[in-house]
């Protein structure tokens, strides 16, 4: 496994700047980075946005899925 140099508690985080938070902590990973992403529920939503802001910057792998907790391992290509 690949060691996170950020761990984002998406929970902990306020709704109005929740994605854009998220997504400003991923836009400063170098390329090889990881980001490890921690949720109460599957952020497909996010990861979809992600993808459509970024296409293939970034590779996704979930480290746990469910059903209350769901950390994804994000890796700058």
């Amino acid at each position: 496994m690949v060691d996170p140099v950020i761990i984002i508690n998406a929970p902990l985080l306020p709704p109005p700047v929740k994605h854009q938070t998220i997504l400003a902590a991923f836009s400063v990973l170098p390329p090889g980075f990881s980001a490890l992403l921690v949720n109460d529920h599957d952020p497909k939503p996010l990861l979809y946005q992600l993808e459509a802001e970024q296409p293939g910057v970034f590779a996704v792998e979930y480290k746990e899925s469910g059903p209350t907790r769901f950390s994804i391992l994000l890796t700058r290509n």
